[in-house]
């Protein structure tokens, strides 16, 4: 579980980065970071859900030695599952809430799984 919340930190830094490469927001002017933030978490959207769909992890995620898979067997996760994954993952509660294979509510919802890649 460790390494899920640290590939997920390692992927919140990365889109906080790029997102101020946009955005330079005053840390004073609360409506500015208010907008650097939901540009960050966008970032991490996009970031988490190309990651996923199309090569099974994020940056983070291959960092720590992690990777998505579908259930079935089917080589890529796709798009579609990756968004909904991540769009559960954002509340956080859903991957809060796991199996005793260590599955969460989003790994469940989406068919998914996360495994060790070394």
């Amino acid at each position: 579980m460790g390494r899920k919340l640290g590939g997920l930190l390692v992927d919140l830094v990365i889109a906080g980065l790029i997102g101020a490469l946009f955005l330079r927001a005053n840390p004073t002017d609360t409506p500015a970071m208010l907008q650097q933030n939901y540009i960050s978490v966008g970032i991490w959207y996009v970031i988490t859900v190309i990651g996923h769909g199309f090569f099974g992890f994020t940056p983070g995620m291959a960092l720590l030695g992690l990777r998505v898979v579908r259930m079935d067997g089917t080589q890529m996760v796709g798009v579609p599952r990756a968004a909904l994954r991540t769009l559960l993952i954002a509340p956080i509660i859903p991957a809060c809430v796991w199996n005793s294979d260590n599955r969460g509510l989003h790994d469940r919802a989406s068919g998914t799984m996360v495994l060790n890649a070394r």
